[in-house]
């Protein structure tokens, strides 16, 4: 409990899984693993997720919204076992199937989600230019104020960090970064993270969507991020936009869509 705090049952579960070379095993959760948060959304808006993959599970984790557990995932994964997770509410219901190998029928957005308090430490310093290790170096300085770095972006002379952590470590950060790079602007700004995820979003047209979306609602985009891999799409937005965000993105990017196999159950 010490190491795990309340994942720790996860773990238990997860372990006994692996060691019995189960076929599937079933975790039972308060809620549906769904399109969206229905407090947000709208529960007659969002949609059960029947099946995805343990890649989408991770890029949940990342967010802070667990399915399970990231280190209870890797067991079951790198041993090929499916994990399904049941709404202990409605026993009958089948549930979301988690597999290595699941992929949508046809390329689509599967899941909104995002996280709030999210603090952007941007350093813009024009030595940095060709300069590994002012990378390597700052990325060390977080990990060790234990501040979790959900994202990255840079370009030539900059380096904006996305993390999550409490506000006087936050603080500290800026304060050391400037302190160890005297030539460095720092800046710090409060924002959310709104990401659209799928098991495969070569969905032609989707950046055009999103911006489009976000735009109708009068919405800020302050970064945008997006893999070579195409499982997620993430819009970096004002604190204050972020449900305004993540209902339009659903609107736009599920509701109007039919996600086939996706949204029935497992």
């Amino acid at each position: 409990m010490r190491t795990f705090d309340r994942g720790y049952s996860e773990m238990t579960f997860s372990k006994i899984a692996t060691l019995t070379g189960a076929h599937e095993a079933v975790i039972h959760k308060e809620y549906h693993l769904s399109s969206a948060d229905p407090a947000v959304v709208g529960l007659d808006k969002i949609v059960t997720i029947g099946r995805t993959n343990y890649d989408v599970a991770d890029q949940l984790s990342n967010l802070g919204m667990e399915a399970i557990h990231p280190k209870a995932a890797k067991g079951l994964r790198q041993k090929g076992i499916q994990l399904r997770i049941k709404n202990a509410f409605e026993p009958d219901h089948s549930g979301t199937v988690i597999s290595n190998d699941y992929c949508s029928a046809k390329p689509c957005v599967e899941i909104i989600a995002g996280r709030r308090n999210v603090f952007a430490i941007e350093i813009f310093d024009q030595d940095m230019l060709g300069d590994s290790n002012y990378d390597i170096e700052l990325a060390r300085l977080l990990h060790q104020l234990k501040l979790y770095i959900v994202n990255r972006d840079s370009d030539a002379n900059s380096i904006t960090y996305y993390v999550s952590g409490t506000r006087k470590m936050v603080n500290r950060a800026v304060r050391l970064i400037g302190e160890a790079y005297k030539g460095a602007e720092v800046d710090l700004t409060k924002v959310a993270i709104v990401s659209a995820i799928g098991t495969d979003l070569k969905v032609s047209g989707i950046l055009a969507r999103t911006v489009s979306a976000l735009a109708t609602a009068k919405i800020s985009i302050q970064a945008l991020h997006q893999s070579m891999r195409q499982v997620e799409m993430q819009c970096v937005v004002n604190e204050s936009d972020y449900e305004n965000a993540v209902k339009a993105l659903h609107h736009a990017l599920i509701e109007q869509e039919d996600h086939g196999d996706v949204i029935c159950a497992a």
